[in-house]
């Protein structure tokens, strides 16, 4: 597997191109949410992705700390669907977290999780701080690993 972290700077126009189009299939087309996917946050993220035969299977951003919150944040996870329930989620994640922990040195995370994926995210050591609530129509529930 060739797992991969690159800034904004470093992807190329095809992996770039290849992520925002995974995320709009996922995001946006799957799950029948149409909303502005591009928020001008990518610039300033991290961006972990497996990719094999030039498709991106796994992907996630990982936001600096200030950026959207005071914590790091990673979101935007994504594993297309024919790789899905294959433990590849659970090698991004633990990608993520290790990114997040050995180079930049933080150890608070928080995340937007969909609510049915809050169990996920708990086996990883994320807690909920808040109560579910609508995120474009779909529930959400903050969480946070300390």
């Amino acid at each position: 597997m060739s797992w991969q972290l690159k800034t904004f700077d470093e992807l190329t126009k095809n992996q770039l191109y290849t992520i925002i189009k995974e995320r709009i299939n996922i995001f946006v087309v799957e799950q029948n949410c149409p909303y502005p996917e591009l928020d001008d946050l990518d610039q300033n993220s991290f961006h972990l992705f497996l990719q094999e035969e030039g498709e991106i299977r796994a992907y996630c951003r990982i936001l600096p700390k200030g950026l959207k919150y005071e914590e790091v944040s990673i979101g935007r996870v994504i594993v297309k669907e024919k790789y899905r329930r294959s433990g590849i989620a659970s090698l991004l994640m633990k990608n993520a977290i290790a990114f997040v922990e050995e180079e930049l040195k933080e150890t608070k995370i928080k995340i937007q999780a969909q609510d049915h994926l809050r169990h996920f995210y708990q086996s990883f050591g994320f807690t909920s701080i808040s109560e579910v609530y609508l995120e474009d129509g779909i529930p959400h529930v903050d969480m946070v690993k300390c």
